[in-house]
């Protein structure tokens, strides 16, 4: 929130250099936060490649966004799933396309943002990781920030400098990192 005073975010890409750094579940603990904050927030799941949410949301994955991209009726009634905590709703993948980074770089994609920024005050998007395919780049860039998830002891120190370079590279906008398995030191007191 402090990094947005000048800039507000209100739509967020969650992405990670590489594969199995924690990032969908970094996005659904983030999206229960602001949602039990008092804040109507969408979670996106734009992984349209390895898509997660569905599954830890335990919801269906028929409808979602690429029905918002095929179907024009879908933009006035998007698919979105209630996640059963109050103001947080879910818009799963839906059907897989052929051709992932032309769906997210689309004009398209562009005014399903909108759509869902007119319904919401935080939309949270879940991303291939950087290292993996070209994805998560085309997005961020139509995005107001990227959160980059480092897992301790998992990610490679260069793996995690090319991803900045790659986003960096297309003028994404990045707010910062969040760590993952970081190992908990027991310091004693603040103070002490």
């Amino acid at each position: 929130m402090f990094s947005s005073v000048e800039n507000p975010i209100s739509t967020l890409l969650i992405t990670s250099p590489a594969e199995s750094e924690g990032k969908s579940q970094i996005i659904a603990n983030l999206a229960v936060t602001l949602a039990q904050a008092g804040n109507k927030t969408i979670i996106v799941d734009s992984d349209l490649r390895k898509p997660s949410q569905h599954t830890i949301w335990g919801i269906n994955n028929e409808r979602g966004l690429t029905t918002m991209m095929l179907e024009p009726g879908a933009m006035s009634t998007p698919p979105l799933v209630d996640s059963g905590i109050e103001n947080l709703l879910i818009l799963p993948s839906g059907t897989l396309p052929p051709t992932p980074a032309d769906v997210l770089g689309s004009q398209r994609m562009t005014e399903v943002i909108g759509v869902l920024k007119a319904r919401a005050h935080y939309i949270l998007f879940d991303s291939p990781p950087v290292l993996a395919a070209t994805d998560a780049a085309l997005l961020g860039s139509k995005l107001d920030g990227v959160l980059l998830v480092i897992r301790a002891g998992h990610t490679r120190r260069e793996h995690a400098a090319r991803a900045r370079q790659a986003l960096e590279r297309v003028h994404v906008r990045i707010i910062g990192a969040a760590l993952t398995n970081a190992p908990r030191e027991n310091t004693g007191e603040y103070y002490g």
